[in-house]
């Protein structure tokens, strides 16, 4: 166990963020992850499937990935150490291979129309402006909190607004504040697809060297989103329905919050997103942990790992498997069938 500690201690710090963590993580026992990725294996819909979103869209969940509904995807983000309920996130999106580094939660926004006009004329550079400043309010509070001071180091993908199909993309890179300049960064890309009653919002979190080969994974999660008829862009009765006080670049540069007002989006950046960001970070050292422990002593990968590669479809019951294929293909980098 303590081996476990140390593995995800240095892969924290490797990161930047150990200290941001410090002693709040609690680490899960292994019979913990196993009971609890044992009920995951048992609910998680694994694609290709078709799954509702609440009363508003269907996400054609691909092959290869699974979804996994609440209460499970709540539960699953309270063992790596984000507790609390989110009525907003109808599920997560998980790959199939156990090797694979990212996750997605799905949420949705009643904010209402969101209008799209301003999409045309938006200034990436002064957007950019708009965040780093944000950034550097947001510190002033993180430093309060005893959490190191972040800085945004530019587009990864500046905002890209597809007004056919009114998707929404966008990519922001950071990085603890100070780091040298080769220390890994952070990104978080940001995928929206807007609606007759609001927003879907599907955020993935990984490092930005990493990116380019996760991009189409986000892309392709945004694509696999079909609002309900009724529910689409196209079907706002501007006599009826309520309309957002604010535009497209709010999504960006600023959101709006019961209690708070307008506030930057770099602030919610930091004060929502870091979560996520810590999450895949303890997730992935758990799962690196497990293949380089597995590399040292030869012995089998612990099966809550393989549970959720081998969810049923939501029409079967969960079935116990042979781990010795997807053991070769782990070993081999061959992503499992």
């Amino acid at each position: 166990m303590r081996q476990w500690d140390d593995m995800i201690a240095r892969t924290l710090a490797a990161m930047g963020l150990a200290c941001a963590v410090g002693a709040a993580v609690a680490v899960p026992t292994q019979a913990e992850q196993a009971r609890l990725w044992d009920e995951v294996g048992r609910v998680a819909v694994k694609g290709p499937a078709d799954v509702a979103l609440l009363d508003q869209a269907v996400l054609h969940v691909p092959a290869g990935e699974i979804f996994v509904p609440q209460p499970q995807a709540d539960r699953l983000l309270d063992l790596f150490g984000n507790p609390g309920s989110n009525p907003d996130m109808p599920g997560l999106i998980l790959p199939r291979d156990p090797k694979a580094s990212w996750f997605m939660p799905v949420r949705f926004q009643a904010t209402g129309y969101i209008k799209d006009d301003d999409a045309r004329t938006w200034n990436a550079d002064e957007m950019l402006r708009s965040l780093e400043t944000g950034t550097d309010e947001q510190n002033r509070e993180r430093e309060k909190a005893g959490v190191p001071a972040m800085e945004v180091t530019g587009w990864s993908e500046p905002p890209r607004y597809d007004g056919a199909t009114h998707r929404l993309a966008w990519a922001l890179s950071s990085r603890v504040a100070g780091a040298k300049d080769d220390a890994p960064r952070l990104v978080n890309y940001n995928t929206y697809a807007l609606g007759r009653d609001g927003y879907l919002m599907m955020n993935l979190v990984t490092a930005l060297s990493d990116l380019p080969a996760l991009k189409p994974v986000a892309e392709q999660q945004l694509a696999a989103l079909e609002f309900n008829a009724g529910k689409r862009y196209a079907d706002f009765d501007a006599k009826t329905d309520r309309t957002a006080a604010y535009g497209l670049s709010t999504l960006i540069v600023g959101i709006t919050q019961p209690r708070l007002g307008f506030i930057p989006a770099a602030q919610a950046f930091a004060a929502q997103s870091m979560k996520a960001i810590l999450l895949a970070v303890v997730l992935l050292a758990a799962v690196a942990f497990i293949f380089w422990r597995r590399k040292q002593r030869r012995t089998p990968v612990p099966p809550f790992v393989h549970t959720v590669a081998d969810a049923p479809g939501s029409a079967r019951p969960a079935v116990d498997v042979d781990l010795g294929d997807d053991a070769a293909s782990a070993d081999t980098g061959r992503r499992p069938a």
